[in-house]
């Protein structure tokens, strides 16, 4: 690797890393948010999201340069693919979180109630899941990214309990219907936010075994 390809890829790693805390500080926002019926956190989101699509596209342009300029090829390529797919899945992480926290202001307008599922724990599982691809990500460590795949499984079974209570609660909630689907929309967003993170944790085992596991996984 030349000195300056060695450069340009070493900007683009604190770049990627500079956006993944951004990001999950984003998701943690949201979450907690929704939990404590924030408004002015629900709103800290909203304001952070045009700052993580600047930097997303900021990345890719990046991405690009150093695919135009030194034509990398093995390992440094690899890392410059997985970090385009990584890129997206993060900017994508952020509207997700913007989702939530429009869940939270509308939920800041109603009556309070009682979420009718774990969704404390649901929003604790997903935190777990994203800090690990992340965490895999900063250390490059495929055995941690593993632990995430293994994780969506969890989050998968708790969404399906979750909707079956939902779907309880409001035959015999009517009136709670419009704050229980928003609960419901809540965990949706948290099952999503939950796949990319499996999504970068696969893209971290192809940066460092070469190894592409997203369809022998069965999901």
């Amino acid at each position: 690797m030349s000195k300056h390809l060695e450069r340009e890829i070493d900007k683009l790693k604190k770049m990627i890393l500079s956006l993944s805390a951004v990001v999950e500080e984003s998701v943690r926002k949201a979450v907690a948010s929704i939990e404590k019926r924030d408004c002015a956190m629900a709103q800290e989101v909203l304001d952070t999201d045009r700052e993580i699509d600047q930097v997303e596209v900021d990345v890719e342009e990046e991405c690009l340069k150093i695919l135009a300029l030194h034509q990398p090829v093995a390992v440094d390529l690899r890392y410059i693919v997985a970090v385009m797919k990584i890129n997206n899945d993060l900017e994508r992480i952020g509207d997700l979180s913007v989702n939530i926290t429009e869940r939270t202001l509308f939920l800041c307008e109603r009556a309070p109630i009682t979420a009718p599922f774990d969704f404390g724990g649901m929003c604790q599982k997903t935190l777990e899941m994203l800090r690990g691809s992340l965490d895999a990500l900063m250390q490059m460590d495929s055995a941690r990214a593993r632990e995430v795949l293994v994780a969506d499984n969890e989050v998968d079974a708790i969404n399906r309990e979750m909707y079956a209570k939902i779907c309880a609660a409001l035959r015999s909630n009517a009136d709670h219907a419009e704050v229980l689907l928003s609960y419901l929309s809540a965990a949706r967003q948290l099952e999503r936010i939950a796949d990319s993170s499996t999504n970068i944790a696969e893209d971290v085992i192809y940066l460092i075994e070469g190894t592409i596991v997203r369809h022998g996984r069965g999901r």
